[in-house]
């Protein structure tokens, strides 16, 4: 095998150990099936994947309460202004 040193976010290392725990592997491991994953996947996430990623930052970002509803109104103003 060959060593590589990645960078997770803390959300992401503390997920893996919490996986690593519950599926007795090492973090490491888990990382490789993953990779493996994907590369059996020809290197495409999933549609799914996208809109889960999508769907993580929902509630966490700040802006109009309408931002949604009426984000062409918004652009309008911004780019026309």
């Amino acid at each position: 095998m060959i060593r590589t040193q990645i960078q997770l976010t803390p959300e992401q290392a503390k997920s893996l150990k919490k996986i690593s725990k519950k599926e007795n592997k090492s973090v490491a491991e888990l990382i490789r099936i993953s990779v493996d994953r994907l590369i059996k996947s020809d290197g495409t996430i999933t549609d799914e994947l996208s809109k889960q990623k999508a769907y993580s930052v929902i509630g966490k970002l700040k802006g109009p309460k309408d931002l949604a509803e009426k984000h062409d109104n918004y652009l309008e103003d911004t780019f026309l202004a």
